[in-house]
């Protein structure tokens, strides 16, 4: 169950990240980009009203700085995805994702079996491999800085996981609430910060909503997934994301998949039924 939880959440955030590119490339990035955690924020309420639960005051707090993590982490991936260094910031966020939530696991005593490692082993290399661009892409990037933004949107990703990983099934979705709110605050910080736009200035702007609807049901499966195993499991089958934005791209804009992604895809799949047969 845990598997398929955060299949579905990886699914959700491939769509998602599919859709705001495609907004992005129509609109501005960083409007999009807030647009995107409001959406989020507005499905959480939705959400949280249809089952409340008892959230005590720690499980808030653990909502709030995962917002921090989603915030940050969205918007260091605008960065990139603005001054199209996307190539670069990608697969170094993807990576990163996986991480600290990872690390987080291994401390509270999660221990996976040697099947589901040999998974979690194969999915750092697949996820670098899908996400990165062709060898044209490549030199045409800025690596240096790309790689920063990737650093920076992977540590907060890998917050976000790591934070709402610590959440009880018994707490509802208030603290999911609390965290897409302050994703919402965090972004424009940083968005400030580097100097970005955030106001909306054109209708195009208001597809950022829609990533931003989709990204909160990631979330969502991806909190049900922790409640139903590893904390680790769940945040490296969830970060296995790109591979579905690319299947998008291949079959939806009909774009050519390169050997490399190709190679991306396979390990994505094998890491998927590694951790399933752990």
């Amino acid at each position: 169950m845990t598997v398929v939880l955060a299949l579905v959440s990886a699914v959700l955030y491939g769509v998602s990240d599919f859709v705001g590119g495609l907004a992005s490339r129509r609109a501005s990035v960083w409007p999009v980009g807030l647009l995107a955690c409001f959406g989020g924020f507005v499905g959480a309420v939705v959400i949280a009203v249809a089952r409340p639960g008892d959230p005590a005051t720690g499980d808030i707090a653990w909502g709030l700085l995962a917002g921090i993590g989603s915030g940050s982490g969205t918007a260091f991936l605008y960065r990139g995805l603005a001054s199209g260094r996307m190539g670069v910031v990608a697969p170094v966020s993807a990576v990163g994702a996986v991480v600290l939530p990872l690390l987080i696991g291994l401390l509270a005593g999660e221990r996976p079996a040697v099947v589901a490692w040999a998974g979690i082993v194969l999915a750092f290399p697949g996820i670098w491999l899908v996400a990165s661009p062709g060898t044209a892409d490549r030199a045409s990037s800025g690596v240096r800085d790309g790689l920063l933004d990737g650093v920076l949107a992977g540590v907060g990703f890998g917050l976000l996981f790591a934070a709402l990983g610590q959440v009880p099934d018994t707490a509802g979705y208030w603290p999911l609430v609390a965290n897409q709110g302050t994703s919402v605050l965090s972004l424009a910080v940083v968005a400030l910060v580097v100097g970005g736009d955030v106001v909306p200035r054109r209708r195009a702007d208001a597809w950022g909503l829609v990533p931003g609807v989709l990204a909160t049901l990631a979330v969502l499966f991806f909190i049900l997934a922790t409640h139903h195993g590893l904390l680790s499991l769940a945040a490296v089958i969830t970060s296995l994301y790109p591979a579905f934005t690319v299947l998008l791209a291949i079959v939806v804009l009909r774009e050519r998949v390169h050997t490399t992604q190709s190679v991306g895809l396979a390990l994505c799949a094998a890491c998927v039924v590694c951790v399933s047969l752990g």
